[in-house]
């Protein structure tokens, strides 16, 4: 159950209460009135709740449920469309990985070192032999010859010739029958021009499917974008105020409201150094500067009003009983910090962490491979061989490679955060005697400004 105002602030110093009834008086110019009133004080007013209450049977709650019902549809098709995004986005990853370890093998094979680019040779005849040759030539491929599934014949050295030879001058120095040689020649040839053309296609279609995937993470992002509105209005619309209160019934056409509007200044210890209320000795000691002490003051609304629809208008007007409730307190930075953060945990958090797991979450498992990709700069063989170097290791591990080791050597690793102790420290003595006292004497003189301001614009007696 989440907490309310006053238990997450604590007790008040002051408080001063208005409540009136009024069946043509609407809560808007009430509200729009104490904001501006706040902003006139400079305490940059936040609101903190926002809630409301309708009738299951008033027109309110229909009107509502309708958008609600819009806003939920468009939130579900976006969602959809994301997860079908994110689907390409996991398949192209893994055809990159993919093309990746292949092209490493052309890389080996292009290497100055002549044990490298010797077994990367090898690794492709390998590869021509199972993927090119024998889909192309079937029986008279030199596999099928080799393994006497072609006829009589049994080309029993046919492999190896093939593997030892690598141009056809290598060939006519083997010791091999005419026939053998007839068969190798064309496909020493064959061999080397599939070679160069397989790697320049493999290229283009890795660097294509790099801008694919490109484009497929920027249409990601544009739908998360496009979906977070929707999903935030969806709970926003949503009635979360006191659906069991008895001033709610289900036929009457009422309305519950509670808004909640918080508005702080800061004690600064020199300025009030100045003005006699600080000792200046002191006013710039690690006690007296160590966190803020903020005057705070809170205005509640409580309403309970009747939706009357405006004529030929969608939206409502809201007349009845507005009780207002002005408090005063005075915290420090790290009571104020904690307070809020609970309370925007209970407004927002359901529908934030559904959110962030339907869009963040769901691309920041990938972002480091998708980084890797997109964030690839073209090197030359040489300065590979250069950064190899500097990292101090002599052989290329493709699986750290296809996790994106060798692209973030050069960055800091990511600082394990740390865990927020909720606990805050106690007042120093400067805090207890000075601040403390400075931040509820201005607290409670702002509050009670703003309610006799209040009271007397609007014809209220006053006893200021």
């Amino acid at each position: 159950m989440a907490k309310t105002t006053q238990e997450l602030l604590g007790e008040p110093l002051s408080k001063h209460k208005l409540v009136y009834d009024s069946g043509t008086e609407t809560l808007e110019p009430v509200y729009f009135f104490l904001l501006d009133l706040m902003n006139d004080f400079g305490l940059g007013p936040q609101k903190l709740v926002d809630t409301f209450a309708s009738s299951p049977g008033s027109g309110h709650f229909g009107e509502l449920g309708q958008r609600l019902s819009v806003m939920q549809q468009q939130g579900t098709k976006l969602l959809g469309d994301i997860n079908t995004v994110l689907r390409s986005v996991l398949n192209l990853l893994y055809d990159l990985k993919d093309f990746r370890t292949r092209l490493q093998t052309y890389d080996d094979f292009n290497s100055n070192d002549k044990d490298t680019s010797h077994a990367a040779r090898l690794a492709l005849k390998q590869l021509w032999m199972d993927k090119v040759d024998t889909v192309q030539k079937g029986n008279s491929s030199i596999k099928a010859m080799a393994m006497g599934s072609s006829g009589a014949f049994q080309y029993q050295t046919l492999i190896d010739a093939f593997l030892k030879a690598d141009t056809p001058k290598d060939v006519e120095k083997m010791d091999l029958n005419d026939r053998v040689r007839r068969i190798l020649y064309p496909r020493i040839h064959e061999f080397n021009s599939w070679i160069e053309s397989s790697e320049i296609e493999l290229r283009k279609r890795y660097e294509i499917e790099k801008t694919y995937l490109k484009s497929q993470v920027n249409s990601l992002n544009l739908y998360s974008r496009w979906a977070k509105p929707y999903l935030i209005s969806a709970s926003q619309l949503e009635s979360k105020g006191s659906t069991g209160s008895a001033d709610l019934v289900k036929t009457f056409n009422t309305i519950m409201l509670d808004l909640a509007l918080l508005g702080k200044h800061s004690v600064k210890p020199e300025d009030e150094a100045a003005e006699g209320n600080f000792p200046p000795k002191l006013k710039k000691s690690k006690d007296a500067t160590r966190r803020k002490y903020h005057p705070i003051t809170l205005i509640e609304f409580q309403f309970r009003g009747i939706p009357q629809r405006v004529q030929q208008q969608s939206h409502f007007t809201f007349g009845g009983r507005a009780e207002i409730t002005f408090s005063s307190y005075a915290l420090n930075e790290d009571e104020l910090n904690k307070a809020l953060g609970e309370i925007k945990e209970s407004e927002l958090g359901d529908v934030l962490a559904l959110i962030n797991g339907a869009t963040e979450e769901s691309i920041g498992q990938l972002q480091d491979e998708i980084n890797f990709f997109l964030g690839e700069e073209k090197e030359t063989s040489v300065e590979k061989k250069k950064k190899e170097k500097k990292k101090g290791s002599g052989e290329v591990n493709p699986f750290l490679a296809l996790a994106g080791y060798y692209n973030k050597s050069d960055s800091k690793p990511k600082e394990k955060k740390e865990e927020k102790s909720d606990k805050i420290a106690k007042d120093n003595w400067v805090e207890k005697e000075y601040l403390r006292k400075i931040a509820a004497t201005k607290a409670q003189e702002t509050t009670e400004k703003l309610f006799d301001i209040y009271k007397k614009s609007h014809g209220m007696p006053s006893y200021s």
